[in-house]
């Protein structure tokens, strides 16, 4: 696995952002689902998809970042074939679940300002359940299907990835078999589980922006715009590189390219979900005070 090319006069400093990164991104989203989960405060479901959407980024940083790490230090790196499978395993498994959970949020986003009467009614317990269940069992069981394809895959001798992880296409790449098969598994389920939760997610902020524009003040337009815009932010950079990358893949000199694209996903939208959904969010900065304050802190009222 060859990593990053032409950094080697650089690699500590490549080294140690990408460190410090890493450790940024745990602890901001281990401070949300810590916060949510001990707050009772943010048990609604808006934080409660915000928590799932951490634990998904955690393990999504978790199986890619340290052996990248490992890689910039080594100036490349060996890796079994069972093990590359189980990451590419783990990180699609997590991919499709994130994508889920985020048109779970969507949803209920769109419940919360089309419909704010009938929310408490519509997302009671057992949806909220549902929703969070769904997108794990869907991602990881499905994923299945494929690795069974890549297991039957043929790959002979020594062969190099030209990339910081194992990914779709450098792994079919390698293999000396006919990969038709899997290929038409992996456009199936990214049409399933990244392209058509996209168009769900287009479709319900349709109607949430146009439940906005009918809203007479100003201020209640900006109010409600506000509780979607972290969201949305998140949205086009997940679903903008997935449908890039993963739908239409293609190889060969666009490898450099689709590595700047991967990083912009698996390292920055991790880094900069607790900033876009935590920092500027009132009830979370409130929920740390009550943390973190204890009693001494003011309890406030959450709204979904």
């Amino acid at each position: 696995m060859l990593g990053f090319k032409g950094i080697n006069s650089i690699k500590i400093l490549v080294f140690v952002g990408f460190l410090l990164t890493y450790f940024v991104i745990l602890i901001g989203n281990f401070l949300i689902v810590v916060l949510v989960s001990a707050c009772h405060n943010l048990k609604v479901p808006m934080y409660i998809f915000l928590k799932n959407l951490a634990l998904a980024d955690i393990i999504f940083t978790t199986n890619i970042m340290p052996n990248m790490l490992y890689i910039i230090m080594k100036e490349g790196g060996n890796v079994s074939l069972v093990g590359c499978f189980i990451q590419y395993y783990v990180f699609c498994g997590s991919t499709y679940a994130q994508s889920l959970i985020l048109s779970a949020m969507a949803f209920d986003r769109f419940l919360a300002i089309c419909y704010p009467l009938r929310y408490s009614a519509v997302m009671d317990h057992k949806l909220c359940r549902h929703l969070l269940t769904w997108p794990w069992v869907i991602g990881f069981i499905l994923m299945l299907i494929e690795m069974v394809s890549l297991f039957q895959l043929k790959f002979c001798g020594e062969n190099v990835i030209e990339h910081f992880f194992c990914d779709f296409v450098p792994i079919l790449d390698i293999s000396s078999s006919d990969t038709s098969l899997v290929r038409t598994e992996d456009f199936v389920l990214s049409i399933m589980l990244v392209f058509v939760p996209f168009l769900f997610v287009m479709l319900t902020y349709l109607c949430v922006f146009i439940s906005i524009l009918r809203i007479s003040s100003m201020a209640g337009k900006w109010k409600a715009f506000s509780t979607c815009s972290a969201h949305l932010a998140t949205l086009f950079i997940f679903y903008g590189t997935q449908i890039t990358i993963y739908m239409f893949p293609v190889g060969g000199s666009s490898y450099h390219e689709n590595t700047l694209k991967s990083l912009l996903y698996t390292i920055f939208t991790p880094f900069i979900n607790p900033i876009l959904y935590s920092m500027r969010n009132t009830e979370i900065r409130k929920g740390f005070q009550l943390l973190f304050c204890g009693r001494n802190a003011k309890t406030y009222p959450v709204h979904g």
